[in-house]
């Protein structure tokens, strides 16, 4: 019986720079090196604002998904910011994620947060 290797990145705090220099590069390198069978980067709370206007980084998150790597971005909160057609047009998955969210921190899935 083979276990998958399953982390979900989750990116809170809306700085670019950590989303830049730490968290998409460990995405993106994470599924191109094949460290994780799978990799999930939601996009949370000041994040959805901060990708929604930053060029940089929505071609960041681009390229992640195009290597394979999961992009959903939390819906109530990027409604609130009034960005969910701007990340939908992104590519990113806009969804309600506290119940995903949740059913992934009661299973086998690895968490980082940023």
């Amino acid at each position: 019986m083979t276990t998958e290797n399953k982390i979900c990145l989750v990116w809170v705090n809306g700085d670019r720079e950590a989303a830049l220099n730490m968290l998409f590069m460990y995405a993106y390198n994470s599924k191109l090196q094949g460290w994780w069978d799978e990799v999930r980067l939601i996009v949370w709370g000041p994040s959805a604002k901060t990708l929604s206007v930053d060029i940089e980084l929505q071609a960041e998150i681009k390229q992640m998904a195009e290597a394979g790597v999961q992009v959903w971005a939390c819906k109530a909160c990027a409604d609130r910011y009034g960005v969910s057609a701007t990340l939908e047009e992104k590519g990113v998955l806009v969804r309600y994620t506290g119940d995903p969210f949740t059913q992934m921190l009661q299973s086998d899935w690895k968490v980082l947060t940023i």
